[in-house]
């Protein structure tokens, strides 16, 4: 025979949940919603994205920050920027200080373009930009100009696929000094997985529109910017840091042919002489490792302590040229 205090217990294993669900939207029902946040974010269970919100543009920059750089994104037709044609194009100038601290936003252009012919259906499914959003559409030049004319860094996540398609379209860009958001910042040596921009907004902790020029570039701010509690370096100022860089390109000409599967496991990559440069394998180093390339090269390769490698240092205006 039951308890009395038994009757007031359900053995329904369902209706226990419904019950246990109901007391945990009571109770959430209470919370803030950071406090709900970090409640489900202390079980362990649950990792929650916050919605990234586009900074403002301020009418009055702050004055101790005086240098001014440009985030840019470009949606094309393709990947040969001989050939395909910018169809989108976004710009954010924020200003920043020589430890590279971020701090306004000042100006904001995105603008649509009709190409010469219609766009690629793939191209289409990636950006969702049709024949029809850019129908009779052009880039604002004037609005470009003035952003582009104030930067002192341009930067593009993948600028070596950028800069030459900006270079083609005007040459505003060809005389700005650029840095590439993908390769000069140590990504996997703060933790993250991977290099692609949706990679690093959603470790980062956020989510967004994607695949939108002005939408991208208003998410790498966030994530080039880092947390306001980071101890360490920003992932920003690690860029402007790589920028101030020389870099060398180094070619391995006249290599004997039986060494290029050595090169090519050493990072260097073939260069078949069409766009001016040496017909060689070649790789991009730091300075600091000059010494030890050299060595390489004349032990291992040449095996001739006199060779002497043909060389080009390169800085940020050099840098994310057409090859």
């Amino acid at each position: 025979m039951a308890l009395q205090y038994d009757m007031f217990v359900s053995s329904d294993p369902d209706e226990k949940g419904a019950r246990s669900k109901r007391a945990s939207s009571r109770a959430a029902a209470g919370m803030s919603a950071g406090a709900m946040v970090d409640h489900l974010e202390a079980t362990g269970r649950y990792r929650v994205l916050q919605k990234l919100e586009a900074r403002p543009v301020v009418a009055e920059p702050r004055a101790e920050f005086p240098l001014v750089g440009v985030i840019l994104d470009t949606e094309t037709t393709g990947l040969n920027h001989r050939k395909d044609e910018i169809i989108e194009i976004g710009v954010i100038a924020f200003t920043f200080d020589a430890h590279g601290a971020i701090g306004d936003v000042i100006d904001v252009y995105g603008g649509l373009r009709q190409p010469s012919a219609p766009i690629p259906a793939e191209i289409t499914r990636i950006t969702g930009i049709t024949d029809e959003m850019v129908a009779g559409e052009a880039i604002d030049m004037t609005r470009v100009l003035a952003i582009i004319e104030r930067a002192d860094l341009i930067i593009a996540h993948n600028a070596g696929f950028d800069r030459p398609f900006c270079e083609a379209f005007s040459p505003i860009f060809e005389k700005k000094a650029w840095a590439c958001s993908v390769s000069e910042i140590g990504w996997s040596d703060r933790g993250f997985e991977g290099t692609k921009l949706g990679y690093l907004i959603g470790q980062a902790g956020y989510f967004h529109d994607g695949h939108r020029a002005v939408d991208d570039c208003f998410a790498l701010l966030e994530v080039i910017a880092g947390p306001e509690d980071q101890s360490q370096q920003t992932p920003f100022a690690e860029l402007y840091a790589a920028s101030q860089r020389s870099r060398i390109r180094l070619y391995a000409e006249n290599s004997p042919f039986e060494m290029k599967d050595h090169l090519k496991g050493r990072g260097y990559r073939w260069s078949d002489g069409s766009d001016g440069r040496p017909k060689s394998w070649w790789i991009e180093i730091g300075e600091e490792a000059l010494d030890e390339e050299l060595r390489y090269l004349r032990t291992e390769v040449y095996r001739w302590s006199e060779a002497d490698p043909p060389m080009v240092r390169l800085t940020a205006f050099d840098r994310f040229k057409a090859r």
